[in-house]
């Protein structure tokens, strides 16, 4: 594939360091499909439940009120002397940005470097902090060679511009990027409302349909490595026969009721867990693994609330049996606990699905209807993945730090009461 990759993705002017969780993409068929009116005239429609909704969860603005565009058409561009460059200012999500150019290079030779700005700091109030993921297009009259950059960067006072000191290398501009002496720059910006205390949604559902095609597998392989890490760890519990025996006839000897009460968890207190265990700042990936989880959340509560919903979830493929439910504002364990980690440490996870920028064709006919359902099946894999990451996550934690604590606590305490009966038995004699 005749890919272009930047050597440098994700940096500030004043920084060489480099941020691993910043990808640069492109690739022929890749590219192609990114600058297709395919990706921008594809209806919510054709989506899973849940996936195209741009709910909010409180009064704020939504994705779709944050998200925006701007193209930046530099004239002569062979005549520019200047250093840098500095576009239009234009306003997304209630802020002001602008684009810096360096046509030479910035601290670096023989290189394009580009970085999204901040406008007008002087005037924001202290203490102000922008996050925003963005993406970064130089327009090439090849479509298949159009190169495409994205990065997620928290902007404040001293981080108020981030991009790429290596965008490109000024030899390849001459290949098609330079059109009639014209260079064109297409940004897409979406500011994020991140929350704390529960999985948010954070990207319009056009810009992440784009980004889902990008980086499927890198989100997918996130979760699949969480739900077999958590798997592993129950595998080796249950095949400690001895502690798993113990365990076994601990929670057996618990009073019903207090058992049913175990089974319980303040879903507030379960969901920071899971927020503060995903969202990682600067991985390009974490609004799309958030959005997922928003996704999966709500196809979790849908579940609980409408047969109907859980039918349109399951109608592709044949989704596992639930673990957890939904009630007011708890999350609870659909059957005994012992049978749930059980059934989690043998659960096959959904297969994966192979993809590539092959899987993209642009055209229309047969392919753009692959395209549609290819593009679905990929949303409801991450809904369900989403999903089944919230319930592995519940079971864990009720599991460790109820169950579990109340286990260790009885252990604890039975060995001094032995400790106790030997030491009455030394004195008597």
């Amino acid at each position: 594939m005749d890919g272009i990759a930047s050597e440098e993705c994700g940096v500030g002017r004043s920084t060489d360091v480099i941020s691993s969780g910043q990808q640069c993409q492109s690739g022929e068929a890749l590219s192609e499909w990114r600058s297709s009116e395919l990706v921008k005239d594809q209806t919510a429609s054709i989506s899973p439940p849940y996936w195209d909704s741009d709910d909010s969860d409180d009064t704020g603005a939504r994705p779709s009120e944050l998200y925006g565009k701007y193209t930046w058409k530099i004239e002569k561009f062979s005549r520019i002397n200047e250093r840098e460059l500095h576009s239009n200012a234009f306003e997304v999500g209630g802020y002001r940005w602008y684009i810096l150019l360096y046509p030479q290079g910035c601290d670096v030779h023989d290189h394009l470097s580009l970085f999204l700005c901040v406008a007008d700091t002087d005037k924001l109030l202290p203490g102000w902090s922008h996050f925003a993921q963005f993406t970064v297009a130089l327009v090439n009259k090849d479509p298949k060679k159009s190169k495409y950059s994205d990065t997620l960067h928290r902007f404040w006072k001293k981080e108020h511009d981030w991009g790429w000191k290596k965008l490109m290398e000024l030899s390849k501009l001459s290949d098609g990027f330079i059109d009639a002496d014209i260079l064109l720059i297409k940004t897409q910006v979406q500011v994020i409302r991140e929350r704390i205390d529960r999985p948010f949604r954070c990207l319009y559902c056009q810009y992440r349909r784009e980004l889902v095609r990008v980086y499927f597998k890198e989100v997918e392989q996130i979760f699949r490595h969480f739900l077999e890490e958590r798997r592993g760890k129950l595998g080796k519990l249950i095949e400690d026969k001895a502690r798993w025996s113990s365990l076994c006839a601990f929670w057996l000897a618990i009073d019903q009721n207090a058992r049913r009460c175990m089974l319980r968890e303040k879903m507030d207190s379960i969901l920071k867990v899971v927020v503060n265990h995903f969202f990682i700042e600067k991985e390009v990936t974490s609004t799309l693994v958030m959005d997922s989880l928003y996704s999966g959340l709500k196809a979790l509560e849908g579940q609980t609330k409408s047969n109907e919903e859980k039918v349109k979830l399951s109608d592709a493929e044949e989704m596992p049996a639930p673990i957890v439910y939904v009630e007011e504002d708890m999350f609870v364990l659909v059957d005994d606990v012992l049978s749930l980690l059980e059934r989690a440490s043998l659960e096959t996870l959904l297969p994966n699905h192979e993809k590539g920028p092959q899987n993209c064709p642009k055209d229309g006919g047969p392919g753009e209807d692959f395209n549609k359902d290819s593009i679905k099946r990929d949303e409801m894999g991450l809904t369900e993945l989403g999903r089944r990451t919230v319930e592995i996550f519940v079971l864990a934690h009720i599991f460790s730090n109820k169950i579990e604590v109340s286990y260790q606590e009885a252990v604890t305490l039975k060995r001094q009461e032995l400790i106790c009966e030997e030491e009455a038995v030394v004195t008597q004699m």
